[in-house]
């Protein structure tokens, strides 16, 4: 065997031994969901499978750390360009909005920027379990990354509960998660009749 092959060989039988050591956490480096600190550290973000085949990401703003504005209210999503959006609160909104997987393994899709009503295109991974990298760019053209660090405390006027629950996010209406088959909303059949109690 010529000393290149040895090398190569070397090489292989070191990476597999390194693949199959691999600690569950590394194994779990890939998964993108969780509760995330942005890198300026003003929010948090949980990120959850979302669609219903659940393959998309969705991701929701649990905790803000100026929740108020200025006039000592809720700051509200006032920017958005639906008007029947810019009542509700910005914390709890939907800010990824249903990222698809690609063939690298990554989401791609948008995001929702509160600050200003705009969405722009992002790219969202994770490499190892406590980082999530998030890379935006305007007209695929002026990009820029943020590294989201995985939180697991809870600080006060965090919100907890499931989302669309009461204490939790709010799924932008194309996000919802769907009534049961035979179902309209809040427990009601198509032609509004109640649903017997289970």
């Amino acid at each position: 065997m010529t000393p290149i092959l040895t090398r190569f060989a070397t090489a292989a039988i070191a990476a597999l031994a390194a693949f199959a050591c691999m600690s569950p956490d590394m194994a779990k480096a890939a998964d993108p969901t969780g509760i995330w600190l942005t890198e300026d550290g003003r929010a948090r973000v949980r990120t959850e499978h979302c669609g219903s085949d659940g393959r998309h990401l969705c991701g929701y703003v649990v905790w803000l750390q100026k929740p108020e504005g200025e006039d000592g209210k809720p700051r509200t999503d006032r920017y958005h360009p639906d008007a029947r959006r810019q009542a509700r609160t910005i914390l709890g909104h939907q800010m990824l909005l249903g990222l698809k997987p690609n063939s690298e393994g990554r989401f791609e899709g948008k995001i929702y920027n509160g600050d200003n009503g705009k969405a722009y295109d992002v790219t969202v991974w994770s490499e190892t379990p406590t980082e999530l990298s998030v890379k935006g760019c305007m007209l695929a053209v002026f990009c820029g990354s943020q590294v989201w660090t995985r939180v697991s405390d809870v600080p006060p006027g965090q919100l907890q509960a499931a989302t669309d629950a009461p204490g939790g996010p709010r799924a932008d209406p194309e996000w919802a998660a769907k009534p049961a088959p035979g179902t309209g909303p809040k427990g009601r059949t198509p032609d509004g009749q109640k649903t017997a109690p289970r």
